[in-house]
């Protein structure tokens, strides 16, 4: 499966490499199709592919480290 999502960073965790801890922690491919990084905050907007438990683990971890995750509904990062 494949998920399209919105990373929102905040000041605590724009510094921190957590798609890249993703990427090793759980058997997913992440795709950063947009992105948004400043001093304090950061917006990625990435699709997240693998099986959907471990998609959706990944992403909960993601939320845990304390990264807003919110789902794209329509393909906004094409074109």
């Amino acid at each position: 499966m494949k998920q399209r999502v919105y990373l929102t960073f905040s000041a605590d965790t724009v510094r921190e490499p957590l798609i890249w801890k993703m990427g090793h922690e759980f058997d997913v491919v992440t795709n950063i199709r947009t992105a948004e990084v400043k001093e304090n905050m950061g917006l990625v907007g990435m699709e997240v592919e693998g099986e959907q438990d471990e998609v959706e683990r990944a992403l909960a971890w993601m939320a845990e480290q304390g990264v807003r995750v919110e789902p794209i509904e329509q393909n906004v990062v094409e074109g």
